[in-house]
């Protein structure tokens, strides 16, 4: 596993959400009143773009659809059987770190 910078947590507001991508992959990272939260960032939907979505509620919200997902679990809000991958996230001063593999 590596820790791989994706951004700067003073761009990244509470309550927001920012897409990062490593490669080709795409991770979602939500900063839930100042916790971060870094999960899978393709919706398992029709693979709508989560990082570009949105957080209400403490829910990551896809813009294509609006599918809910738990910022802090990554279960879906409608089937708890459907769940995105979480990554351990974390700081190194302003820098926003997620652990891929």
């Amino acid at each position: 596993m590596a820790l791989v910078r994706v951004g700067s947590l003073s761009r990244l507001a509470p309550g927001s959400v920012m897409e990062a991508a490593v490669g080709d992959q795409r991770y979602a990272v939500c900063n839930l009143d100042g916790a971060l939260h870094a999960l899978e960032g393709t919706c398992p939907h029709l693979g709508g773009p989560l990082g570009q979505g949105a957080i209400y509620k403490g829910n990551l919200v896809c813009p294509w659809h609006a599918w809910e997902f738990d910022c802090a679990t990554g279960q879906n809000d409608y089937n708890p059987g459907l769940k995105l991958a979480k990554l351990p996230v974390s700081l190194a001063g302003d820098d926003i770190l997620i652990e891929v593999g």
